[in-house]
């Protein structure tokens, strides 16, 4: 059966939320769709659509996440739009993605990743060590305020939520001495002036499936299949499946410190796996090997260990 390409007549729809890093990912892969099969620009559409998570942030700005929702709220009008045959796929940032897909969706395609670290910004400092006692940080993530608090009791952590640009200008205003943004966002949005220093995996931990793309789709769409396959990249692949596979058996999501972090040597997946307590007075972590081939298996049997590690109560607030 001959694949049928899209054209000026009948464009690909892409998906996406509209921030400025959203639309980035949205044209990176229209990109590479375009240089595999030698196709126009105007051969795909970029969709922009507002979601639940979009109107909400910007109305709570100053609210963790995890009082307004979790992470489908960032998705839901995006997958819904697909259901419903408005876009054809969905472009996101795989670790703002829900281990499950809704019913008819997939998502299993993923562009090559870009760099996993934190980058921690500042005007004043350059790193962590450098700020002083009682320093004020603006961060959204429960995985980096309780990371920080672990290696820095002393540090005040303000809610800095918002696009890229919302929490740079935040950090001009003095909100706060100092915040973290993901490198590959940096990157890609080619952000070279902003102050920030990358910061070692070994010092942070990155979140799950940080610097990946990932490609949704409805999963009876054989020609959109067809077409993703050809910018699919096996290796960042499959240490999500690792990645991913731990964040389900721990339960993931917004209200959870998790972090996690795969690599591939040969035919080996490496895997290190970490939890912490909300407020950062505990830390538990994990490293465990496995061939490619048992990737998920390795993320849920590390997700055992560190729930047994533990115990229960671990994840609860004080």
């Amino acid at each position: 059966m001959t694949l049928t390409l899209p054209s000026p007549a009948s464009p690909l729809k892409i998906g996406t939320r509209g921030s400025p890093l959203a639309l980035a990912q949205a044209y990176e892969t229209r990109t590479r769709l375009m240089a595999a099969f030698d196709l126009p620009e105007d051969a795909f559409e970029i969709v922009v659509i507002k979601t639940t998570g979009d109107n909400r942030a910007m109305i709570d700005a100053d609210r963790p996440l995890k009082e307004i929702g979790n992470k489908g709220l960032f998705t839901k009008e995006i997958e819904e739009a697909m259901l419903a045959g408005v876009i054809d796929i969905a472009v996101h940032s795989s670790k703002d993605m829900p281990v499950e897909q809704p019913a008819g969706l997939v998502l299993d395609v993923f562009l090559p990743r870009e760099d996993v670290r934190d980058a921690f910004v500042s005007p004043k400092f350059n790193a962590i060590a450098d700020l002083p006692e009682g320093a004020v940080v603006g961060t959204s993530s429960l995985r980096r305020r309780a990371q920080l608090l672990n290696k820095r009791s002393d540090l005040q952590v303000v809610e800095f939520r918002g696009n890229v640009q919302t929490r740079l200008k935040k950090l001009a205003d003095g909100v706060a001495s100092c915040t973290f943004l993901a490198q590959a966002g940096l990157n890609r949005l080619q952000m070279t002036d902003v102050p920030a220093t990358p910061v070692e995996v070994d010092d942070m931990l990155p979140a799950i499936a940080q610097g990946a793309i990932g490609i949704e789709r409805r999963e009876n769409d054989s020609r959109a299949a067809d077409l993703l396959a050809a910018i699919h990249h096996q290796e960042t692949s499959q240490r999500l499946a690792a990645e991913r596979a731990l964040l389900a058996g721990l339960d993931g999501s917004c209200e959870t410190p998790i972090a996690g972090l795969a690599t591939v040597t040969g035919q080996t997946l490496s895997l290190r796996g970490q939890v912490l307590r909300p407020d950062g007075s505990e830390a538990i972590e994990a490293s465990r090997t496995a061939p490619l081939s048992d990737a998920a298996e390795l993320g849920r049997d590390m997700a055992q260990e560190l729930l047994q590690t533990a115990g229960a109560g671990f994840f609860d607030w004080h």
